[in-house]
């Protein structure tokens, strides 16, 4: 199931102007606040009627400005999780899961409270009321509640945000699960580059209320020419590896297309897809092979492409078996070392630098 977005709105002396197509798992709409995200997601959903365009679900045209199509949000069967949950606070977990129910189509097929409550870790919550509850643990229901109406696709908006770093790492594999088990299509805005970089399978950026860059998740994170738009603290590379073996001093050793790496131990059986995100600022170059060094991830790489920044650094976009780097230099390394692209070197990357936030299920 895959969705197609293009329409226009005007919204004072903001200007909506988006084209995207979004195919199955997470398609994660990745702006600034006040890009036009929200406002994207709101239009699929039916709560807002763009002035022009056409926004199709599957197939089925759910809004064309040249026929007039608008289809009602409640018929529309989509899943819509806020930023704050937006629990009943009078019912218990069971009550507003169960809520959901309510708008599932009669004959509609998707997971029943027990397979919700077991993805979302709520078994043990279901006598409680929202009052009770973390600020995780009231997205987790909000979210089933969702999945309990059996929405053909999911609309998540920065449900993560109101969250502090601590309830954020809780929730995170769950929405991994969500991802790689229901096969439900997921639009999901953030403009956390960490949580996109976790979750996304497709990324759309938005930039003033335009697509600047869509594609699957690895070529975009590592594109040097997104670095302008999502920060320089922000760049970095997505790379799709697998658990090869843990090891007694701590290490788990991961493979991947352009060799292995060994980083703090990973709790996941060999064999197990794993997204590694490594941030730019912690990839070395050298043009030898280093000996003697405490950093142990040594990889060959192709300089792809050289970009330079307002200041005195740059960034090497990176050849490394089929997947891509970001290295994060100065200009006066790049001029000592002779960079230009074709030019073969090798990346250095210390273990601990890779932080558990930047792991997750591949």
């Amino acid at each position: 199931m895959s969705l197609s977005v293009s329409i226009t709105r005007q919204q004072g002396d903001f200007t909506l102007n988006a084209a995207f197509d979004a195919p199955e798992g997470i398609t994660a709409l990745l702006g600034k606040s006040g890009s036009g995200k929200t406002s994207i997601v709101n239009a699929v959903a039916g709560l807002v009627r763009p002035d022009a365009g056409r926004i199709t679900l599957d197939g089925e045209v759910l809004f064309d400005s040249a026929s007039g199509m608008h289809v009602p949000p409640s018929r529309r069967r989509l899943g819509y999780v806020f930023q704050d949950g937006r629990l009943f606070p009078h019912f218990n977990v069971r009550q507003n899961l169960t809520y959901g129910l309510r708008f599932a189509p009669r004959g509609a097929t998707g997971p029943d409270l027990a397979s919700v409550c077991d993805m979302l870790g709520l078994l043990h919550l279901t006598d409680r009321r929202p009052g009770a509850l973390s600020g995780g643990e009231k997205q987790r229901v909000a979210i089933g509640r969702a999945l309990l109406s059996r929405p053909r696709m999911l609309l998540m908006d920065e449900p993560l945000a109101s969250l502090d770093s601590a309830r954020k790492a809780e929730i995170l594999p769950y929405l991994e699960r969500l991802r790689d088990d229901t096969g439900l299509p997921i639009l999901y805005v953030s403009h956390s580059v960490p949580e996109i970089a976790r979750l996304a399978t497709t990324v759309v950026l938005i930039d003033a209320g335009k697509v600047t860059g869509a594609g699957p998740a690895e070529r975009i994170l590592s594109d040097p020419s997104v670095v302008r738009q999502i920060g320089l603290r922000e760049a970095g590379a997505v790379i799709p590896t697998r658990v090869l073996s843990h090891h007694d001093d701590g290490l788990s050793e991961l493979v991947f297309s352009g060799g292995r790496l060994l980083l703090p131990r990973i709790d996941k059986p060999p064999e197990t897809p794993v997204r590694v995100r490594i941030l730019a600022h912690d990839v070395i170059l050298s043009l030898h092979a280093p000996q003697g060094m405490s950093a142990l991830n040594t990889l060959p790489v192709t300089v792809l492409s050289l970009r330079e920044g307002d200041g005195p650094g740059m960034i090497a976009q990176l050849q490394c078996g089929d997947d891509r780097l970001l290295a994060r230099i100065t200009r006066r390394s790049a001029t000592a070392m002779d960079l230009s692209p074709g030019k073969a070197l090798f990346a250095v990357i210390k273990s601990v630098a890779v932080a558990r936030a930047d792991v997750g299920a591949g």
